[in-house]
């Protein structure tokens, strides 16, 4: 595995003279956010030694190099997910690979499910914890030393630094905002109604299929993390309706404009 990172890594360092100290994973219809992105290098995962593409409708799976506002940056444009039936150290293997590059910080991004039912759907909620519930670790097996340790600490798994800038951001743009804890669950069906109530127990706020396992991985190498999460829809039960993929997208797109203000002056406050 650390000889595929550094095939991948330097694969990509090859294409570009620009060395990204943050990196960037867009989620569900989170994609338009690469148009601020300048002096772009874009290269399919499909290009990428090792890497698989994506397959989920709006991850567009396209690893875009460049600058925001001088700040050097490597943006993961789509992910892979556990229940798309691969290896958890296959799902991690893209963040891994621009920590492997030399990123200092990691901004993960997704669409989630409201949890906490004062959530509604179109906030934009700093992730200050996570709940593992997927059942699977990316760490499982035998460890990497060259990545990290064997035991990695995760009490502050989302970085209190990186944290008080993406709130200082939002109050500086004033656009509201939420904090919250991100469960993250297998998938891909979506929760029952039970599911989500066993989750509000827990202390859970949001809930998605992705982004805590891209979390350990960073964690263990040493990256500073940072999250926010899109509120998509109610999770299932608070609202007599079905959940479908393409209210995900639709919610997505909504937000846009102040999801892509907020990462713009985040990156910009990195330098």
């Amino acid at each position: 595995m650390y000889e595929k990172l550094g095939a991948a890594a330097q694969y990509v360092k090859d294409q570009t003279e620009i060395n990204p100290k943050v990196g960037i994973v867009l989620g569900s219809g989170l994609g338009s956010f690469v148009e601020k992105i300048e002096d772009q290098v874009i290269i399919s995962y499909n290009d990428i030694p090792h890497f698989y593409q994506t397959t989920v409708e709006g991850h567009e799976g396209r690893l875009i190099i460049g600058r925001v506002k001088g700040v050097e940056v490597a943006v993961l444009q789509g992910r892979v997910h556990a229940y798309e039936g691969l290896p958890m150290e296959e799902i991690v293997f893209h963040v891994r690979t621009l920590c492997v590059m030399g990123i200092e910080s990691l901004l993960l991004t997704n669409a989630a499910g409201a949890v906490n039912e004062e959530f509604e759907p179109g906030d934009l909620v700093i992730i200050k914890d996570h709940i593992n519930m997927m059942g699977q670790n990316p760490l499982i097996g035998k460890n990497i030393n060259e990545l990290g340790p064997r035991f990695p600490d995760m009490t502050k798994a989302y970085c209190t630094e990186l944290r008080k800038k993406l709130i200082d951001t939002v109050y500086d743009l004033d656009i509201t905002h939420k904090e919250g804890v991100y469960a993250g669950l297998l998938g891909p069906t979506y929760e029952t109604p039970s599911e989500v109530k066993m989750l509000r127990i827990l202390g859970a706020d949001m809930v998605g299929m992705s982004t805590v396992p891209e979390s350990i991985a960073a964690n263990h190498m040493g990256v500073k993390v940072a999250g926010v999460s899109c509120i998509s829809n109610m999770a299932a039960g608070i609202l007599d309706q079905p959940l479908s993929h393409d209210e995900v997208k639709e919610t997505a797109a909504k937000v846009m404009d102040s999801f892509s203000k907020i990462l713009v002056t985040f990156i910009s406050k990195l330098k």
